[in-house]
């Protein structure tokens, strides 16, 4: 397997932002109020944040951090990396991080990168800036993770358009030689690619007329080739089977259980996902939070909208062992053990 064992490295904080704009499953009117209530019920998704088309990734994203870097006390000059995790920058070229580097008020010397992996975000960022930051060459870094996926595909697409919600979340990691390892497992299922993609657009299938060609696949499900895809039924054999796989081997290997891990932070890719690897591994109800009800699928931001969200109060009072699972394109999986020490939460705001 792909471990790591990131050394000298501790979470400081974490916080989210998402639009002030709530929307229901019924609102969308390629909805029955019958149909939308038989979806809340299965998938579990009732409410989403969505923003308004002139609203990016990256806006929520510079609100959480600039909050984030007030509640720490960091000075700006002391932040050495810069992350961008988002499958919706705001242009192809140049990366975003650079861009938020500036707003930000950043020095010229920060590190900046973007990383598009999806629904893994927040996990590939963390591993990224944790092994920069471990061997103390540089001592602090911000991971941004965020999107608003929903307008990446149609809104004549019943399998997509009520999955996603939009929303910007900012961690702070520092160098730290008296901080627990973060132990990361990361998989790739490159063959199954065409699970989850946006056909045209990219170097391969570059946009022309026919991009805009809309085709009726049935079950209410109305795309063209320039729209994100979801093959539902391939993407749930792969989440229900490869990501329970890892989250066990890993905690066999470093002999964690049900009892010595505090909470199961489980990608909130829809309920009916998250309830097979609760039900598949008989981990304990109380110890894995929801929150897809409230927000939907964050992609990217499922891990640290659940810190933010769900553990607050327990984050910033005790340490905990926490068990993290995250999976989406590539097709990527990996697992994530992260040993917290009381930290900054920040609530939640509505931009």
């Amino acid at each position: 397997m792909a471990l790591w064992e990131i050394k000298n490295v501790a979470l400081r904080g974490v916080t989210g932002t998402v639009p002030n704009h709530v929307v229901k499953t019924a609102d969308y009117d390629i909805f029955t109020q019958e149909e939308a209530d038989v979806f809340d019920n299965t998938v579990g998704i009732k409410n989403r944040y969505i923003g308004p088309d002139n609203l990016c990734a990256s806006d929520l994203c510079f609100d959480a951090a600039e909050r984030l870097i007030e509640a720490l006390g960091w000075e700006k000059n002391s932040i050495d990396v810069l992350l961008f995790a988002s499958v919706t920058g705001d242009y192809k070229t140049p990366p975003t991080s650079g861009i938020l580097q500036h707003r930000l008020g950043l020095p010229n010397s920060t590190f900046v990168l973007d990383v598009p992996m999806g629904c893994c975000g927040s996990v590939y960022a963390i591993n990224v800036a944790g092994n920069l930051l471990s061997a103390g060459s540089v001592k602090r870094a911000l991971l941004l993770v965020g999107d608003t996926a929903l307008r990446m595909g149609s809104m004549k697409d019943k399998s997509r358009v009520p999955l996603f919600g939009d929303c910007g979340t900012a961690m702070a990691l520092e160098y730290d030689p008296s901080a627990d390892d973060v132990i990361i497992d990361f998989n790739t299922l490159g063959e199954k690619f065409q699970a989850l993609m946006t056909p045209h657009g990219g170097f391969r299938h570059p946009i022309t007329k026919e991009s805009y060609i809309e085709e009726d696949f049935g079950n209410g499900i109305i795309r063209a080739p320039k729209d994100t895809l979801i093959n539902g039924m391939d993407v749930l054999s792969f989440a229900i089977s490869r990501p329970p796989i890892s989250i066990k081997n890993v905690m066999d290997k470093y002999q964690l259980n049900t009892d010595n891990v505090d909470f199961f932070l489980i990608h909130q890719a829809n309920k009916l996902i998250v309830d097979r690897i609760v039900k598949k591994l008989k981990l304990p109800l109380e110890k894995v939070p929801y929150d897809l009800q409230e927000f939907g699928n964050l992609g990217g931001a499922s891990i640290p909208m659940l810190m933010t969200y769900n553990l607050a109060d327990e984050l910033q009072t005790r340490p905990l062992t926490l068990v993290c699972s995250a999976f989406g394109l590539g097709l990527t999986w990996g697992t994530m053990v992260l040993k917290t020490k009381p930290i900054k939460v920040i609530s939640i705001n509505k931009l």
